[in-house]
């Protein structure tokens, strides 16, 4: 029976179980950690003889690049390739770079700021920005964005995207937006992935802003958990399509492919926006780190190795996600305090509970030895209007922990709905 139609005599008995529930798992002293989309140590290993393939005596890319040398600014030709024909992206059109995709939508925006964009348009710190922030959302997207100024506008998500009504009502007519966060493919954190139709109506849309940018993020386009997945969307062709070949800037990296603090990131745009790219890029760089480029090229050998490889991340990933998904249904499934997301692909599972109680659930979980992602992290500026939704990240931990860890989640939800309900009664 759900906890809301509980009469007040059964909600006390309720809220006296799940205390005593809730004091047992605290009583464990455990330290569980599933706050960050990080990959276990088990997912790292699987590009282990990365480190290994290039040596003193053979540092020559297939091009012959000697990569222990400076220049080549727009990385590898033969990585473009590869991760060129995985993200749709033309190889002319695409930058491999350092290890950070962060790093280089900060480095686009700050060029943004400071010089204006490709369009010759007056530079963006010299007048009032904002930026158009779909939640939940990506919290390092909107720390980014905020510490350049950017003033965060939210904008509703649905399980096709953003809410297309709200985002057009508001470029249409206000020149101060300058751009839309987006992750297309297994959004972080929802898990959702846009339509095609979506796609097609935000590189088509009126803006007032003659240099509204798109930052479309490809963290997760790689990253299925099932067979059959969607594809990735050529964004850049029906950019063109539309008119508006210069909207879109395309993000990825190999962060959560090969080893996440030494990876490849990508830059791909029109090739206008390539060009402007490079063109301040070249007063801050030589160029990139060709030797781990290389790494990468030779441990994938081409595009299908990119996707065996995969298939073997997803083998490890897939029973975390699914014990997250059948323990909640256990534990909170007969409830109607919690609904959540069951992904085909990401790293995240979102959880919305009792409007109200999110801070609390994260509160009790850290007390009893589960770390949770701080409430309002989905949201910018971390606030979160109706204090309701959390991000769940089971990656990292062992399939063992991540099902203990959601079992005392499960437990605090519980407890905070059961606080919640007699508190309003």
């Amino acid at each position: 029976m759900s906890l809301t139609d509980l009469s007040r005599s059964d909600l006390e008995a309720a809220l006296e179980q799940a205390h005593a529930d809730y004091e047992a798992f605290a009583g464990r002293g455990l330290a569980l950690d599933i706050t960050r989309g990080k990959p276990s140590a088990e997912q790292l290993d699987l590009a282990a003889d990365m480190l290994t393939n290039v040596t003193a005596d053979d540092c020559l890319s297939p091009s012959g690049v000697d990569v222990r040398n400076y220049g080549g600014l727009e990385g590898l030709i033969e990585l473009r390739e590869i991760f060129g024909q995985l993200l749709k992206v033309p190889a002319s059109q695409l930058l491999a770079q350092g290890n950070s995709s962060l790093t280089l939508m900060h480095q686009a925006l700050s060029f943004a700021c400071l010089f204006g964009t490709s369009a010759g348009t007056t530079p963006w710190a010299q007048q009032p920005r904002r930026i158009l922030c779909p939640v939940p959302g990506y919290d390092r997207h909107f720390d980014l964005a905020e510490a350049l100024g950017f003033e965060l506008v939210s904008v509703e998500m649905d399980d096709e995207g953003p809410v297309l009504e709200q985002v057009e009502e508001l470029v249409a007519t206000d020149p101060t937006i300058k751009g839309m966060w987006l992750v297309p493919m297994h959004s972080n954190p929802t898990g959702i992935t846009i339509s095609n139709e979506r796609a097609r109506r935000l590189v088509s849309m009126k803006t007032a802003a003659e240099d509204f940018k798109l930052l479309w993020d490809n963290a997760y386009a790689l990253h299925h958990l099932r067979q059959p997945h969607a594809e990735v969307i050529d964004i850049l062709s029906l950019a063109a399509e539309a008119g508006n070949p210069d909207r879109v800037w395309i993000f990825a990296s190999t962060s959560k492919v090969t080893h996440a603090g030494a990876g490849v990131a990508f830059f791909g745009a029109s090739d206008a926006d390539v060009s402007w790219f490079t063109g301040h890029l070249a007063a801050a760089s030589i160029g990139p780190d060709k030797v781990n480029q290389l790494r990468h090229l030779r441990f994938f050998g081409d595009a299908d190795g990119v996707v065996d490889h995969m298939v073997k991340h997803a083998e490890i990933l897939r029973p975390k996600f699914e014990a997250v998904s059948r323990i909640l249904g256990q534990r909170l499934g007969d409830d109607d305090i919690a609904t959540w997301t069951d992904p085909n692909g990401g790293y995240f599972v979102t959880v919305s509970v009792m409007p109200g109680t999110a801070d609390r659930v994260v509160k009790l979980a850290a007390e009893a030895g589960v770390k949770l992602t701080p409430a309002g992290s989905t949201h910018p500026y971390k606030l979160d209007p109706d204090n309701a939704v959390i991000r769940v990240a089971p990656s990292m931990p062992t399939l063992e922990d991540v099902e203990t860890a959601v079992e005392g989640f499960a437990v605090c939800v519980r407890l905070a709905a059961c606080e919640k309900l007699l508190a309003e009664d």
